[in-house]
C-alpha cells in the first residue's frame, strides 16, 4: 500500500512596503539632491523651463514621467556615474541623520525586529535610495533607475518605468516572485494608493504615526 505524502504548505513571507518621501522623511528628496549636485540656481532654472510640463504632471503617468526625464536631463545628463555616486553616497548618509522622521523609522524598526522582509518602494531615484536602503538595513529598494550610456554617463532618461502608482504594485510583486507574502505597506500620497490596496494591511501616514486604510 502507498500512502501519500501531502505536500508540505508553502511559507507565507512576511513583506513591510515603505513609500520614501513624506512617509519616512520630512520632506522630498529629489530637489535637494539635485540641488546638491548642480546648485541652487541652475536647479531653479530647470525647474522653471519646465514648468509647463511639471504642471501637466499630474495629468497621466505618461505626462509625470516626460516632467521627470526633463528635470532630470536637465540637471543630471552627461554626469558620469562613477563621479555621481560618491556625491549620492553621501547625500543617503544625511537624509539619514536629518532627513527621516524618527517617529516613522521606529515602525519601520519595529518590523525589523518581528523578522519581517522590509522593502523601500519608491519613485526617487535608486542611485541615493541604494545606498540609504544600506544603512536602514532593509531588504531591497524598489526605486526608479536611471539611464546609463556605455560609456559610463548619466543621460537622465528613466531606466524603465518611474516607480508610482500602479509601477510600485508591479515592482513588489516582480520582487515577491510569486511567494506568498501578507504585505504591510506606508504611505502618504495618491501614488501610493495602489500600494496601500494590494496591502493585506495599508496605512497612510498620519501626524506623528499611521493610519489604517
Amino acid at each position: 500500500m502507498t500512502t501519500a505524502i501531502p505536500e508540505a504548505s508553502p511559507t507565507v513571507r512576511t513583506v513591510a512596503a515603505f513609500d520614501l518621501d513624506g512617509t519616512l522623511t520630512r520632506r522630498d528628496t529629489l530637489v535637494p539632491f539635485l540641488m546638491r549636485v548642480r546648485g541652487r540656481g541652475p536647479v531653479l532654472r530647470a525647474l522653471a523651463a519646465n514648468t509647463p510640463s511639471l504642471a501637466r504632471a499630474a495629468l497621466t503617468a505618461e505626462a509625470r514621467h516626460r516632467a521627470k526625464e526633463a528635470l532630470l536631463i536637465a540637471t543630471l545628463g552627461g554626469w558620469w556615474l562613477e563621479e555621481l555616486q560618491p556625491v549620492a553616497d553621501a547625500y543617503a548618509a544625511d537624509v539619514y541623520e536629518t532627513a527621516l522622521r524618527p517617529d516613522r523609522v521606529a515602525r519601520l524598526r519595529w518590523h525589523q525586529e518581528q523578522g519581517h522582509e522590509v522593502v523601500i518602494v519608491s519613485a526617487s531615484p535608486e542611485l541615493y535610495l541604494a545606498p540609504l536602503g544600506r544603512v536602514l538595513g532593509v531588504r531591497a529598494v524598489l526605486a526608479t533607475g536611471l539611464e546609463v550610456d556605455a560609456a559610463g554617463r548619466l543621460t537622465g532618461r528613466l531606466w524603465g518605468d518611474n516607480v508610482r502608482g500602479a509601477e510600485k504594485v508591479a515592482r513588489l510583486d516582480a520582487w515577491l516572485e510569486g511567494d506568498p507574502a501578507e504585505v504591510w505597506a506606508y504611505g502618504d500620497s495618491d501614488g501610493d494608493r495602489e500600494l496601500l490596496a494590494r496591502a493585506d494591511h495599508g496605512f497612510r501616514r498620519q501626524g506623528h504615526g499611521f493610519t489604517p486604510v
